[in-house]
């Protein structure tokens, strides 16, 4: 690949951030895993729907980053179990108003799972019991398709 013209280069992940689909109660949600967010964060739209149970945030604060119409009370939190493919999950989200997804993993689920990112590939690598998990992203394209669905 060295010296090859950026065209003739098969269509990267490098200018796009982890885009995937996850089943939550059987239903297909979008995830997003962002090294930059601080906090894992589900939308409000995806616990009303699935009638999540809610919990009292221990520590309520305002989140100014997630939303064009500023600051938001970050109050409540749920407890989402997940699967992506073979791997299931359960991690513990701040609950936001949002629209770019159903469910964002930040900071905080990356530094649990101890997750490697491959910035060519975009794809979270980690170890569950000593088995390598690899979770990968959807491609441009089914990200684009997804956009006019959710």
């Amino acid at each position: 690949m060295i010296g090859q013209d950026q065209s003739e280069l098969e269509p990267t992940q490098r200018e796009n951030i982890f885009q995937s689909r996850c089943k939550i109660n059987k239903w297909v949600c979008s995830l997003i895993i962002d090294g930059g967010s601080s906090t894992n964060v589900a939308s409000t739209r995806l616990v009303e729907k699935l009638s999540l149970e809610i919990i009292p945030h221990a520590k309520p604060y305002k989140l100014v980053w997630i939303s064009k119409e500023g600051e938001k009370d970050v109050n409540k939190q749920v407890l989402i179990n997940f699967s992506m493919g073979s791997y299931k999950d359960e991690v513990l989200c701040d609950v936001v108003t949002m629209k770019v997804t159903h469910i964002l993993l930040g900071r905080p689920w990356q530094f649990d799972k101890q997750t490697l990112h491959d910035g060519h590939t975009n794809q979270y690598i980690f170890f569950i019991n000593g088995k390598k998990t690899t979770l990968l992203p959807l491609s441009p394209q089914e990200v684009n398709k997804d956009r006019n669905i959710i």
